[in-house]
């Protein structure tokens, strides 16, 4: 029994390098995200420019994912996340030099924004679909968790920090911080093997566009994760906008500065720990489809709560802000883990891609039209309105059956069972990992 939990502790240990690099690139791209954000929003005051910025991070979600998800199956997955980080590094340098040298424009932010956001549309899927061949089925809700955990324990230090040093800091310093913590998470990735999943058919039979349209077929044929990923399109459009222009609901609604816009975002990412925390000791119910669509209707009360607080009440939006985001890694982690043990590990970077896109694929429209309208009407409205859209679409979900039952959809497992030998080759791939780890630990004469 001993054996057996070392045995799969050193099996483990390539991902926990992987994930702590990607950590601490994480952190450090939230400090930098948080004094940009509030750099914009101090220097216009201007809902519409914050929304076309968002926009910019948006859009390479919808239009670059869904081909970056086909070369994720294509290409080596590590070699992608290197350069992913690596360019994201470069491009976050030249902005530090625009800043150091007084010349920067808000479209040098918004290209930057949109660079940095292309990259990322690669980096996630390929990270999404190595963790399926490096941590064992039993363990991928746990470490959605996990991740849920890193997303809020992130933005529980970055706002505060952000706030901090944008007083303290020029510009172009606090952007350091996210070119090191890049670096940080390439030299990660240099230290370990990311396996790879053997292709069925050669690369060469088959083109970008036929790997995507195999992973929309995929799609439509998992009725109810097709249904989701609608749901998403519809619920994004409402919510974004909301949440985007948090900063403008801080400024110009409570009228407070960038000490509250971190109190709010903190204590929010506080929550969404606590959360990430119960998922990750929990795993959620049974039908763990209860657990996502439960706690989504439960936080569509929240986010109405927010659209009515008077503006002298600042501390109570807090309250309703921190109890959606604790149920938010809740929601994210389930289908996350969902999607993980449905879908064919050598079809998960296009799979997975086509999910973001098709999921973002509305914000950007619920942007452009949300910003112009917050600056004449405020924000609040579209708290209740985001609000009262996802109690009514998560109430809908309970009684679809498709959507219910999810885990076990009948074409959802034929095509899973029609992947010759790939659970097979799944575990040889984990039992090759961890050889691999026990052996670096070995003297050359046990060798």
């Amino acid at each position: 029994m001993e054996n057996n939990a070392r045995h799969e502790v050193e099996s483990l240990r390539p991902f926990a390098i992987l994930w702590g690099g990607q950590a601490a690139s994480l952190f450090g791209t939230r400090i930098v995200r948080f004094a940009l954000v509030w750099w914009i929003t101090d220097i216009t005051g201007s809902a519409t420019v914050l929304a076309i910025a968002t926009i910019m991070a948006l859009l390479p979600q919808v239009f670059v994912a869904p081909f970056a998800g086909s070369y994720v199956d294509r290409w080596d997955r590590r070699k992608i996340m290197i350069a992913a980080d690596s360019l994201t590094a470069l491009t976050i340098l030249g902005l530090s030099f625009l800043f150091a040298v007084n010349i920067v424009e808000l479209w040098h932010i918004f290209l930057i924004m949109l660079l940095g956001a292309s990259f990322g549309a690669f980096h996630f899927p390929a990270m999404q679909a190595s963790t399926t061949l490096m941590v064992p089925r039993q363990h991928l809700a746990r470490v959605g968790g996990m991740n849920q955990a890193l997303n809020g324990a992130s933005n529980i230090v970055a706002p505060p920090l952000g706030a901090v040093l944008y007083v303290l800091l020029p510009m172009q310093s606090i952007l350091f911080i996210d070119i090191s913590s890049a670096v940080f998470a390439v030299l990660c990735l240099a230290l370990i093997k990311v396996p790879q999943p053997v292709r069925k058919i050669s690369v060469q039979e088959t083109s970008v566009l036929g790997d995507m349209k195999e992973g929309l077929q995929f799609l439509r044929g998992w009725r109810g994760g097709f249904l989701l990923v609608i749901m998403a399109m519809i619920l994004n459009m409402l919510t974004t906008p909301a949440f985007s222009l948090s900063p403008i609901l801080v400024k110009n609604y409570f009228l407070g500065g960038a000490e509250e816009l971190a109190l709010l975002q903190a204590a929010g990412a506080l929550s969404m720990v606590v959360g990430a925390v119960l998922l990750t000791a929990w795993g959620g119910t049974k039908r763990k489809i209860l657990t996502a669509v439960g706690a989504l209707v439960l936080q569509g009360v929240g986010v109405t709560l927010i659209g009515l607080v008077p503006s002298d009440s600042f501390f109570v939006a807090v309250l309703f802000y921190s109890a959606v985001s604790f149920l938010n890694p809740i929601v994210n982690g389930v289908l996350i883990a969902i999607m993980q043990a449905t879908v064919p590990p050598d079809k998960q970077g296009r799979v997975f891609a086509l999910i973001i896109a098709g999921a973002t694929a509305m914000s950007p429209l619920g942007l452009a039209i949300g910003g112009p309208i917050a600056d004449v009407a405020g924000v609040t409205v579209f708290f209740l309105v985001a609000g009262i859209g996802t109690i009514i679409l998560s109430i809908t979900a309970f009684f679809n059956k498709d959507i219910m039952t999810i885990e076990d959809h009948a074409e959802a497992r034929k095509h899973e069972q029609q992947q010759v030998g790939l659970i097979e080759e799944e575990d040889e791939i984990r039992t090759y990992m961890s050889s691999e780890s026990v052996d670096e630990h070995k003297s050359p004469s046990e060798r």
